[in-house]
């Protein structure tokens, strides 16, 4: 097996685990009353506030919404297209 035949494994999941989790990450903001100090929330709010915290600094919550976990699935989604898509940097590599 190949090292990056690995790495576009490890990479695919994790990106796509990580988009997947900012989803419920925005759908967690549309419900403020949740506790995300408490199971099932924090195992969503665990993985995702090291990448929101640094972007909360730099983007201001937009009428009072914070936006930045969708801003992270934009990124997210494009760094995943940039190496694993069709024409993505790591497929070229293969």
């Amino acid at each position: 097996m190949n090292y990056f035949t690995i790495a576009n494994w490890t990479l695919g999941i994790f990106l796509a685990i990580m988009t997947f989790l900012f989803i419920f990450r925005i759908v967690l903001t549309w419900y403020p009353q949740v506790d995300q100090k408490k199971l099932p929330f924090n195992l969503i709010v665990w993985p995702t506030e090291p990448f929101l915290v640094p972007l909360r600094k730099i983007v201001p919550p937009l009428g009072g919404v914070d936006i930045t976990p969708i801003i992270c699935v934009g990124i997210f989604s494009l760094v995943r297209e940039i190496l694993l898509g069709q024409q993505g940097l790591l497929r070229m590599m293969l």
